[in-house]
C-alpha cells in the first residue's frame, strides 16, 4: 500500500481520535485513577476487533460487487458531514460525572473489559470505518482489500494509541481543570470534517460524471 493512501487516511482519521467523547472520558477517568495501561489497552482491543469484522464484511462485499465501494464512500461522506455538522454545533464536553463512579479499587483486567466495552461495542466505531476505510481501498492494488482494511485499521489504533496516552496522562492538568479545551477541539474537529466530506463527496461526483 502506497504511503501517500496511509498519510491521507491518517490526516483524516486522526480528526476523529482528538475529538472528545466516549474514548476520551474513559482514558481521563484512567489517568484519574491511575489505571491508564489497562483502560487505554481495553480500548485499542476495542477498535482492533472492530477493524477485523469491517476487514471481513467490507471485503467480501467489494470483491464480489466493486460499484459498492462508490456507494459506501459516498454513504461515509455523508455520515462524516453528519458528525462535522453535529460537532460544530454541539461541541462534545467532558465532565467529572463521567469518571466520578469508576472504582479506584478494581482489578486491572476490568478496566481492559470496560474499555474493550466502550470502543468496541460501541456502534459509532463500527460507522467510522464503514466511513472512512472504503474511501481509501484499492480494488487494482497489490494488496488484498482485506489486508488493505486492516493496515488503514492500525494506522486509526496507533494513532488512538498516543492520543489516548496522552489524554489520560494530562487528564488532571488540562481537560479536568479546562473544560473549554475540550469544546475547542470539537468544534475545530467538526469544520474540518464538512470541508473534508464536501471535497470527498465532490470527487465522488466527478469521477461519476466523467468517468
Amino acid at each position: 500500500m502506497a504511503f501517500s493512501t496511509l498519510l491521507s487516511f491518517w490526516s483524516i482519521s486522526i480528526l476523529f481520535v482528538i475529538t472528545p467523547g466516549a474514548d476520551w472520558a474513559y482514558a481521563i477517568s484512567a489517568g484519574i485513577k491511575e489505571r491508564i495501561l489497562p483502560a487505554i489497552l481495553g480500548l485499542l482491543l476495542g477498535h482492533f476487533i472492530a477493524t477485523l469484522v469491517v476487514a471481513a464484511g467490507v471485503g467480501t462485499l467489494v470483491a464480489s460487487q466493486p460499484i459498492a465501494l462508490m456507494a459506501l464512500t459516498v454513504v461515509g461522506s455523508l455520515y462524516l458531514l453528519w458528525i462535522g455538522i453535529n460537532l460544530s454545533c454541539h461541541p462534545a464536553t467532558i465532565s467529572n460525572e463521567s469518571y466520578s463512579n469508576l472504582d479506584l479499587n478494581q482489578p486491572w483486567w476490568k478496566w481492559v473489559v470496560k474499555g474493550f466495552g466502550v470502543s468496541g461495542l460501541n456502534p459509532k466505531v463500527f460507522l467510522l470505518f464503514l466511513a472512512l476505510l472504503p474511501q481509501f481501498i484499492h480494488p487494482s492494488a497489490s494488496w488484498s482489500i482485506t489486508a488493505q482494511i486492516i493496515s488503514l485499521g492500525l494506522v486509526h489504533i496507533l494513532s488512538c494509541a498516543v492520543v489516548y496516552f496522552l489524554v489520560g496522562f494530562s487528564a488532571q492538568v488540562l481537560l479536568k481543570t479546562r473544560p473549554r479545551a475540550a469544546q475547542i477541539v470539537s468544534q475545530i474537529s467538526g469544520g474540518l470534517m464538512v470541508l473534508i466530506a464536501i471535497i470527498l463527496i465532490i470527487d465522488q461526483v466527478k469521477h461519476y460524471s466523467f468517468g
